[in-house]
């Protein structure tokens, strides 16, 4: 094998696929990049039963076949090349990349031992990538980061008609995110349960590239991306996703209307002083005010008063720092709503672009609140 290809060209290729490879791969070969050259292409492919990633480059190739090497390092002595056309071809048992006066020489693994990658699944539908990675990018903040709860670490994405709806939680907080696609069957009612890491490199990686595909199996075990030449594929998390959408309430008395911005800086800034396991307190006044504050008086303590258009009676609530930070970063509108049932009650908050304007709830954000001890 032997095969000529710009060095950019293929430090991307090699990187996009390498981001797949596992820390800990279960076989040897299988922390290696599959590496195809035939008819002028350059097939790179990545797998490790669970992942897989391939994509196609254009080269000019030499003489035709097929390599496996590892591919962290690849990635590595790719990046580092000077800008020039790079070649890599197989010398008996060793793989040599060069570039300008640049040489290196890599084992090889036995190619007779790299799995067959996963077909990838029938079309289910196409979406706008850059609609699918915001809406990732909002959700994936409610999913779990504890390996200890699998379940909870992924997004449960349903499918039905031409609506897709992405749903998280850590038990702490919930998001919830639709947005539209075309769907190959305007029936379709179905759902996904997919590792939120996955679907965040999906939405990095593949989000800018246009039109997205999403396919998925019939019998609901692995779902597939490609868009651009690029494709993945990911095995399912297995398990009965919490039924959190009847968590988020139909009816709030009450309501208060808040500048984005303004309570973000504001939340940011009182949260320095919350101590670990400590709280935010947000206070919405019948003056048009919402009072933050955090701390303890005898150890360090902070308060600032924004405006607050509240409908309803006043209510203090209390909030963890971190949770409250993260879900307003996500929020996209210039004004945020805080959607009440009771001080006790979990508060909904969502988007609106207005201060009276019409509230939106394609994107919610449930979270729960911190007893506070007068409550």
């Amino acid at each position: 094998m032997k095969f000529t290809v710009d060095r950019d060209i293929l430090s991307e290729a090699v990187s996009w696929t390498a981001r797949s490879l596992s820390p800990r791969p279960p076989a040897p070969v299988l922390s290696g990049l599959l590496i195809k050259a035939e008819q002028q292409t350059v097939t790179i492919s990545s797998f490790d039963h669970e992942i897989s990633a391939q994509l196609h480059i254009e080269a000019d190739i030499e003489l035709e076949g097929t390599v496996l090497v590892s591919g962290r390092l690849l990635n590595d002595i790719v990046k580092a090349l000077p800008a020039a056309p790079v070649t890599v071809e197989v010398d008996d048992s060793k793989a040599v990349v060069t570039c300008k006066s640049s040489r290196f020489t890599l084992s090889t693994m036995p190619v007779d031992e790299y799995p067959e990658l996963p077909s990838m699944p029938e079309l289910a539908g196409t979406v706008d990538g850059s609609a699918f990675a915001k809406a990732v990018s909002q959700v994936i903040t409610a999913a779990s980061k504890d390996d200890t709860l699998p379940i909870l670490t992924g997004v449960k994405v349903e499918f039905e008609g031409d609506t897709i709806t992405f749903l998280a939680t850590d038990r702490y907080r919930l998001a919830m995110r639709e947005i539209t696609w075309s769907p190959a069957d305007p029936n379709i009612s179905t759902s996904a349960l997919i590792k939120a890491k996955t679907l965040n490199d999906v939405a990095k990686q593949l989000g800018g590239g246009g039109e997205l595909n999403i396919a998925l199996t019939e019998s609901a075990e692995l779902v597939g991306f490609s868009s651009g030449g690029r494709r993945t594929t990911s095995v399912l998390v297995d398990g009965d996703y919490p039924k959190i959408r009847q968590l988020f309430p139909e009816e709030t008395p009450i309501h208060a209307v808040v500048n984005t911005a303004e309570l973000i800086e504001a939340a940011r800034r009182v949260s320095l002083v919350s101590e670990r396991n400590g709280h935010v307190r947000l206070q919405f006044t019948e003056e048009g005010q919402v009072i933050l504050d955090a701390g303890a008086d005898d150890a360090a303590a902070a308060s600032e008063v924004i405006s607050a258009d509240l409908t309803g009676e006043p209510i203090t609530v209390g909030f963890n720092p971190a949770y409250l930070n993260e879900g307003l970063s996500v929020i996209d509108s210039e004004y945020l709503r805080f959607s009440f049932v009771s001080a006790p009650k979990p508060a909904m908050i969502t988007g609106q672009q207005t201060p009276d304007g019409e509230n939106s709830t394609d994107f919610r954000y449930l979270l729960m609140p911190v007893r506070l001890i007068n409550q």
